[in-house]
């Protein structure tokens, strides 16, 4: 399957509750997009003026276009979780995120044009991000990795990532069904994608 079809699909399906930006630069490096989401959970009392607490959940997911998953490809996920998107997505620079931090899922989706080998599937598998602010008072980030191979259609993960298949799934599915891509939603819609302005260095 073609790698720019399945993006463009995925993406569309995404936008239902997600703001795409597209393209999105890191460090210097630019991606073909990136989504952000986020849902406030409140308890109160009677009125809102007694509340009793406030859970905020994020999910950034970062996505990658590759020939194929190598050592290279999973060492830059590390460092896009490590050097970026928890310290600047998830904390915005400071020591940890703000009181009412739940969790934040820290996703990053490799589309490939090759299967990985043997090898790199089981490093996939292995390859993680998790940590707690406050003894998880604060809440946690997770890194979920996700690899989709054009070649085999076949979609690979990481244990906390494992859920995620069936949206990664579904894009094949919609591709081959002629359903409408992300670009087209746009123009149908008279929208434009949402525009980076924290552009990091």
């Amino acid at each position: 399957m073609d790698k720019t079809a399945y993006l463009n699909r995925l993406l569309a399906i995404y936008s239902g509750t997600f703001d795409i930006y597209k393209p999105y630069a890191v460090h210097g490096k630019e991606y073909p997009a990136y989504g952000y989401f986020f849902s406030s959970v409140e308890k109160y009392v009677l009125a809102r003026e007694a509340n009793l607490w406030t859970s905020d959940s994020y999910e950034h997911v970062l996505f990658l276009e590759e020939e194929e998953c190598t050592i290279e490809t999973l060492q830059e996920v590390q460092d896009l979780w490590k050097k970026y998107m928890e310290p600047e997505l998830v904390c915005k620079g400071k020591k940890e995120p703000e009181k009412n931090h739940m969790y934040s899922y820290l996703t990053i989706a490799v589309i490939t044009d090759r299967a990985p080998g043997k090898e790199i599937q089981k490093l996939i598998k292995k390859t993680g991000f998790d940590k707690g602010y406050r003894f998880n008072i604060r809440g946690f980030s997770q890194g979920h990795l996700v690899v989709v191979s054009m070649e085999d259609e076949c979609v690979y993960t990481n244990q906390m990532a494992r859920k995620s298949k069936n949206i990664f799934k579904t894009a094949f599915d919609d591709v081959k069904k002629g359903k409408i891509g992300f670009e087209e939603l746009l123009t149908k819609t008279n929208k434009q994608a949402f525009q980076q302005t924290n552009i990091v260095e």
